[in-house]
């Protein structure tokens, strides 16, 4: 009996193994299956990924497709096109020719000065003034590969285009005033006088000491501070920090009311004309206008301001500086470190305005005025 039983356990054993072998067996996956999908997972992210941080083509005016040109445009000499408006007396009968340049989120429709000059003003003094597109704005072609000495040679191919003679002024708003430092370092030799107002900071200029760029760095709103940081150490990941829905990317695109002083808020109220031009401004791309103007202005300088010269040392040029003290897209006190290391800058610093303090009544006479006479 005892033997039977032993058999009869046996073959229930062997019945259960047999079991258990077909079932580990069906469970078995040919050899590097997970490695494969692990492969195709990666693809389908890098994939995805690429896709999500490549901007897309631009609008190119003129193109198939594209905005149609209804600027007036001059072609340089490497093919591409800068649009331009004329403002004030006819630049034959001007005494005085000024090229204005326009800040961020701007065109040459609403320049700083240009439309808000007193009419008593422009014919006492003959004040012919034209603004133009900056590369990739409004009807102006996209230039990827701008440097900052090409923007001074645009400038000063505008002018010879358009007969404004050996010499002239420049005025420059914001972030294009802070491309107007180009226009000192490589043409100065063609400038008649020059107006910064409110410039956009680089807090990666070498000549800042770091703790005074870093404090006034961490003043910036945190969203602020992650998309000067992208545009400046990953600029390819500009459009994507900047387009995507999971956080904020640069307030100043979004016209965050946080960022603004008081006075700003209370201009914007006054400046209808100046919104109905925002379509235009972006017509051929945010990235061809907003974040490649991003990534040059916070990017990696070919130049330092603080170490320019002056170019004009026997005085019959001046340059003057404008900054409000509440301004709070460009720090105050990096504005008058910059001043203190030029003092050949004339400095005019503004109690109790903001960044857009030019759009004030009657502060663009005092601008001009300061410039063209020295008043």
């Amino acid at each position: 009996m005892t033997g039977g039983v032993n058999r009869k356990i046996s073959a229930a054993s062997a019945r259960a193994h047999t079991r258990r072998t077909k079932q580990n067996s069906s469970l078995k996956f040919p050899p590097g299956i997970f490695s494969k999908i692990l492969l195709v997972l990666l693809v389908g992210i890098l994939a995805w990924a690429f896709q999500a941080i490549r901007p897309p083509p631009p609008k190119t005016c003129g193109s198939p497709g594209g905005p149609p040109i209804t600027a007036p445009r001059i072609k340089l000499r490497d093919g591409r096109h800068l649009a331009y408006k004329e403002h004030g007396v006819s630049k034959d009968v001007a005494k005085f020719k000024i090229i204005v340049v326009h800040g961020f989120k701007a065109c040459r429709h609403n320049p700083a000065v240009a439309d808000h000059l007193s009419l008593e003003i422009v014919e006492e003094l003959g004040i012919y003034i034209v603004s133009f597109d900056r590369p990739g704005y409004g009807e102006s072609d996209p230039h990827p590969k701008r440097t900052l000495k090409s923007f001074a040679l645009d400038v000063e191919e505008l002018a010879d285009q358009l007969g404004l003679g050996s010499k002239f002024y420049v005025i420059g708003l914001s972030m294009g005033g802070e491309l107007t430092w180009s226009c000192l370092k490589y043409i100065p030799h063609r400038l008649a006088g020059v107006t910064l107002l409110a410039p956009a900071i680089n807090y990666w200029w070498p000549g800042f000491p770091a703790n005074l760029s870093n404090e006034a760095y961490h003043l910036l709103p945190t969203p602020d501070q992650w998309a000067v940081r992208v545009a400046h150490y990953t600029p390819w990941l500009t459009y994507w920090w900047n387009t995507q829905k999971w956080f904020s990317g640069y307030t100043v695109i979004a016209d965050n009311p946080d960022i603004f002083s008081q006075q700003d808020k209370e201009i914007f109220a006054k400046l209808s004309t100046e919104k109905r031009y925002l379509e235009h401004v972006i017509q051929q791309g945010e990235y061809e206008s907003y974040h490649r103007d991003m990534m040059f202005a916070f990017g990696t300088w070919e130049l330092d301001p603080m170490d320019l010269d002056n170019p004009f040392p026997n005085n019959k040029v001046s340059v003057h500086l404008w900054q409000g003290d509440e301004d709070r897209l460009v720090p105050i006190k990096l504005q008058r470190y910059i001043t203190r290391q030029l003092p050949w800058i004339h400095y005019h610093e503004l109690p109790g305005s903001g960044h857009f303090f030019p759009f004030i009544d009657g502060m663009s006479d005092k601008i001009i005025k300061a410039m063209l006479t020295g008043e």
